[in-house]
């Protein structure tokens, strides 16, 4: 199934980068197949560790469970196309700053596939339309369910949140710990990495781009 799915992509030019949503280009009815080639290839891998799964209880049924977590669960946003997003005019012509946060999110390192768990805050100069606040959430869970590398991973949310709403601001920090500085290598249990995008009127007017900081700063210190 791996190949037939490599095969359309290929054919119609698109990218499909760890990071990249491939959802335009698999039917789905074609993901149960898929998910169970998966499970194959970790049954392989598990073998190739020297791992006895035929009489170890505990990795018995570990493949089916790697593979639906996967496919289902940690990778999904590069599987499913985005959640609907309903949005609305802005008939009050609100141009106020609000932000959103935090916002729990979770992917995983594109060098080891070991989790990156972190929070986001997002900050929006309201154009002619608006998305409901949960929506936020829900395009971030979307975005960081793909392996990423941080840089890259809060540049792809800001611009499907600027397709969305068409914000005249946008501003997103991100702040997460990633497992392969706790977990390995250097075992840093309390390292974490910061990264921000700031677009439109928060990067053009610096009063507006304070203001963000500051409000998100109030949020955090209020948990």
């Amino acid at each position: 199934m791996s190949e037939r799915i490599r095969a359309r992509l290929e054919a119609a030019g698109a990218s499909y980068l760890a990071n990249d949503n491939i959802a335009d280009h698999i039917a789905a009815d074609e993901l149960p197949e898929l998910q169970r080639e998966v499970a194959g290839k970790v049954r392989d891998l598990l073998r190739s560790l020297v791992i006895d799964i035929d009489n170890d209880h505990n990795t018995a049924e570990t493949a089916e469970r790697v593979a639906k977590m996967y496919l289902r669960e940690v990778f999904k946003g590069r599987y499913e196309r985005q959640p609907k997003i309903a949005f609305f005019p802005n008939v009050k012509e609100l141009d106020e700053i609000y932000t959103i946060g935090p916002i729990s999110v979770r992917s995983a390192c594109s060098h080891h596939l070991v989790p990156i768990l972190g929070n986001v805050w997002i900050g929006i100069q309201p154009g002619e339309r608006v998305i409901g606040l949960s929506k936020f959430a829900r395009v971030s869970d979307w975005v960081f369910s793909r392996p990423h590398i941080q840089e890259e991973a809060v540049i792809i949310l800001a611009d499907e949140i600027e397709s969305l709403c068409q914000p005249k601001g946008l501003g997103i920090v991100l702040k997460a710990q990633h497992y392969c500085m706790k977990w390995r290598g250097v075992k840093e249990p309390q390292t974490s990495m910061v990264n921000s995008v700031v677009r439109g009127s928060f990067r053009s007017n610096t009063s507006m781009k304070k203001e963000f900081f500051d409000l998100i700063r109030q949020q955090d210190s209020l948990l």
